[in-house]
């Protein structure tokens, strides 16, 4: 069986969590992502895509692959 490529995007955390929600502290712990300018590759999910967008004033999509 031959394995289906499976589509990825990096994201980059551009901003600090500090005077944040806790749900957008969260939000970046789940991203694989606690401090700054860390990066995360991560499968490209809707579930991925909405927690990307709950924290976009905080991380930037570095590559869509």
């Amino acid at each position: 069986m031959a394995k289906k490529a499976t589509k990825t995007v990096t994201v980059e955390q551009i901003g600090s969590p500090i005077r944040r929600p806790k749900e957008q502290r969260a939000t970046l712990i789940g991203l694989g992502l606690n401090k700054m300018h860390r990066k995360s590759t991560l499968e490209d999910t809707p579930s991925v895509r909405g927690m990307i967008a709950a924290v976009q004033h905080l991380v930037r999509v570095v590559d869509e692959a």
